[in-house]
Order: structure tokens, then sequence, then C-alpha cells
């Protein structure tokens, strides 16, 4: 793949070591680049300079139609489908809690008497409830509590630079600050990616079983991406921001109040992205070492393996 600016090749990246491609740019892609990609299950995406979802490019439905056929049954069924969201928001859950702890581990001494310790109690006690739900208004209003405790020590997990990088709360569409910014950039791009997973192994990213059919949004992705937001996403903005990654020129704030990364933020803000994809962990079920950027794909195939009925429950992925 050639990179152009001008009509300028500025870099040059071998197919076969990507797994998903966002463009920022209204430059766009040749024709001959979006078969490529569709041709080897490369994801490519494409937004507005700002981070807006546009559009996205794929080649024929990979997988059998049996597959989806069963997944179209299970989300057209109540419990079935809470029986699978259970146990992303379980995940979900235990992984939030599971980021707190870490840096209560890590910085006893700056976070005591902040409320942690509580805020982990009050989740964990949300895990069983979550398992046992069989209804998913229920189940939605478990992990509002849950989400509830989480945001509000957030602030706490900030660790310098306050008066530049704080939370009060999550806010969106936009952003109000520049926590909230780098959170939503986050969770788009791992939206992206947990999308190219699902329709990699062949099942319709649309579809899903906690978040509900909308037109233009990808369900399954978002459901898959709920285990996935407290490891991957926040604490990697967290790292941004505890390590100094992050300035404050790195974002602009619009008359509006929008705050927003700047071309050079964005930027940085990938390069780190790509790089902490590039790590490695233990998988927590399959118990084989991987980088992180495998972790949606690993998890969108035991989802259709469950589908398949080659699983008896599908294994959220539970951050150590």
């Amino acid at each position: 793949m050639l990179a152009n600016r001008d009509k300028t090749v500025i870099a040059r990246y071998p197919l076969h070591t990507l797994q998903s491609i966002v463009s920022f740019s209204y430059s766009g892609a040749s024709p001959a680049l979006m078969g490529a990609c569709a041709k080897r299950n490369i994801g490519l995406a494409f937004c507005t300079p700002k981070g807006r979802f546009l559009a996205r490019s794929g080649g024929e439905n990979n997988g059998n139609v049996l597959l989806r056929r069963e997944q179209y049954r299970i989300a057209d069924d109540p419990k079935r489908s809470c029986r699978i969201a259970c146990t992303m928001i379980f995940g979900k859950l235990s992984n939030s809690a599971s980021s707190i702890q870490r840096t209560l581990r890590d910085h006893a001494p700056r976070v005591v008497n902040l409320g942690l310790e509580d805020a982990v109690q009050k989740i964990r006690e949300q895990l069983p409830q979550v398992l046992d739900s069989s209804d998913m208004n229920v189940l939605r209003g478990l992990e509002g509590v849950a989400a509830a405790a989480y945001f509000g020590v957030f602030d706490h997990l900030l660790l310098n630079r306050k008066e530049d990088f704080f939370f009060r709360g999550r806010n969106r569409r936009p952003p109000l600050d520049r926590v909230n910014a780098m959170l939503s950039f986050a969770y788009s791009l791992l939206s992206h990616d947990c999308a190219s997973a699902l329709e990699s192994v062949g099942l319709d990213s649309y579809v899903g079983f906690f978040h509900r059919d909308r037109p233009g949004r990808m369900s399954l992705a978002l459901d898959i991406m709920e285990e996935l937001r407290p490891c991957m996403a926040d604490r990697f903005v967290l790292t941004l921001v505890n390590n100094r990654m992050m300035n404050p020129n790195d974002f602009l704030t619009q008359e509006s109040g929008a705050v927003l990364l700047t071309d050079d933020g964005r930027k940085k803000f990938l390069k780190a992205w790509q790089e902490r994809k590039r790590d490695t962990l233990t998988h927590p079920y399959l118990n084989e070492k991987m980088s992180w950027g495998m972790v949606p794909y690993v998890q969108a195939l035991l989802l259709a393996r469950y589908i398949r009925g080659d699983l008896d429950a599908y294994p959220p992925f539970l951050w150590k």
C-alpha cells in the first residue's frame, strides 16, 4: 500500500502486516486498494479529519450462511440474546473493577481513601446478578449502576496534570474535555477493529444482542467491544495521561465548547495506539500468548464458535 501526499509517495506498507486501516482524510483510497483489502479481510474505514465515521468498505460476506442465520435467530430471541449479553457485560464489569484495582496496587499511597475500594466493591456486587439476569432491561440497569461507580472514580485514576487532564463525567457528541475526547477516539478505533474481526469470522457486525438494531449502527461490534473498553481503550487513555504522552497543545477547543484532537495530536494518538496493539499478553481463556491487537479477533472467533454450537457458552475476555 502506498500513502501519497500531493502526489508524492510518503510511505509504503505491506498489506500482509495490516489488520485494519482507518482513513482520516477526504483524499480517499483507490479501488485497487479497496479490492486488495477486501480480498485479504483487512478492514477499511473512512472518517472525517475530526474522527466522525463516514463509511466502511468490504468485499463479499465471509463465512457460511448458516452461521449468520443462527446469529439472526439468536438476535430475534430475547432470552438467547440476554444469555450472551450477560457474559459480555460480566466481562465489562470484571475488567472495570480490575482496572481500578490495578491503580490501587500500583499507586496505593496516592489514591488511598478516594473511594476506589468502594467502587470496586460496588461493581463486583453486580456480577452475580448480571450472570443470573434473564431480562435485558434488568441487565441494562445493573450495567448502569456499575458504570456510574466506575466513572465516578475515573478522575482519580488520572494522576498527572489534573488542571489539564480531568474527568467530570462521560460526555460525547461532542466531548467537552480532553479526556473525553481521547476516550471517544479510542472507542471509535476499537469499534472498527471489532467490526473487522467479526466480519472476518463470518458474523454480521450490525446485528447485535445487547445493542439492538439501529440503521447504520454496528451493534454486534459495540457488544463485543463492551468487555474490551476498560482494558484496551480506558487503560490506554490513562497511560497517555499518566505517562505524559499527550499535551494540552494536542487539542483544540471550538466555540461550541467541543474539544477535539489536533492533526498532530491525532497522529501521536494513533502511533501510540498501534504500538499498544503490538504489546503481548496471555489470553485468559486460551492460555496462549498473543498481541493486544489480536484480542478482538480471538473474541469474535470464540463468539462464532459458540453460535455454531461448538462451545457451551461464550467466554468473555477477563483481564488479569
